[in-house]
């Protein structure tokens, strides 16, 4: 979609006042989805050069804001960490074209916050850490379940960047378990639910997404009983998302399913049938 708002685009690494108007543009495949009236200026971050994904000395995992899905992908596919297999779930949660995933960046999802973001769901389980940057300059870390306040809000001040996504080291030793729900076969996720068990102390993370309208993030020090789990989701999830792509009754009811099923195949070994 044109933008006939738009009357300039700037280079993001030539620095530049922020003013109302203003819009980092990374893959934009949301910026040209439909009209954004009140935009002006464009700050263009694909001639940055950041690296789209590497391993940080100390075994972490960097994401750069500006990775596209289709790049995240295949770095993911020669990974051989026991998270690896989540990563490629995750992108695939997208169900997009071709297009989408040479174009949509990993930043660009996050900084959406819809409850559907699979990039959401993966580094939200993964207890990834966003790095932020101030136009004057300041740097700060916010985990991505802080990150992400709500449907389509997030901890971003005006002007604010998403510089990149960190995986700690440690998350990437867990084994996962993965699962997802869509009212249609190639729709949107209505449910996205990922559980992970670490290997060092044996403690149980369930991550909650897509059902609710912003990531839950539910850690246990051993692995819970059922009834343990389904208590500390109704008392943790205070509100289930509501739209054409599902209703709160029957997204807080996958949810609960999906968490036995995960708790079971983590804990016990056992699969769904």
């Amino acid at each position: 979609m044109d933008l006939n708002t738009v009357a300039e685009i700037l280079d993001a690494r030539q620095p530049t006042p922020w003013r109302p108007g203003d819009a980092w543009l990374g893959g934009g495949t949301y910026l040209f989805s439909e009209p954004q009236p009140h935009l002006r200026r464009l700050v263009d971050l694909s001639r940055t050069g950041w690296t789209p994904v590497q391993h940080l000395p100390d075994g972490s995992l960097e994401i750069a804001a500006t990775c596209t899905i289709a790049q995240l992908s295949r770095f993911a596919a020669k990974l051989t960490t026991e998270a690896a297999p989540l990563v490629e779930q995750c992108c695939r949660a997208f169900l997009a074209s071709f297009k989408i995933w040479n174009m949509a960046t990993v930043g660009g999802n996050l900084c959406n916050a819809l409850p559907a973001g699979p990039m959401i769901s993966l580094t939200a389980a993964l207890d990834a850490e966003c790095l932020l940057l101030s136009q004057d300059g300041v740097h700060r870390r916010v985990h991505v379940t802080d990150f992400v306040t709500g449907a389509g809000r997030k901890d971003l001040a005006d002007g604010e960047l998403l510089r990149s996504i960190t995986v700690p080291a440690r998350a990437l030793t867990c084994r996962t378990a993965f699962r997802q729900a869509s009212l249609y076969g190639l729709g949107r996720s209505g449910v996205l639910v990922i559980g992970t068990l670490d290997p060092q102390d044996g403690s149980f993370a369930l991550t909650i997404t897509a059902s609710t309208v912003r990531p839950f993030r539910l850690r246990f020090p051993l692995p819970p009983t059922a009834g343990d789990l389904r208590t500390a989701i109704a008392s943790t999830v205070d509100e289930w998302f509501d739209d054409i792509h599902g209703l709160p009754e029957w997204r807080a009811h996958m949810t609960f399913h999906y968490a036995e099923e995960i708790r079971r195949e983590l804990e016990l070994g056992e699969t769904a049938a």
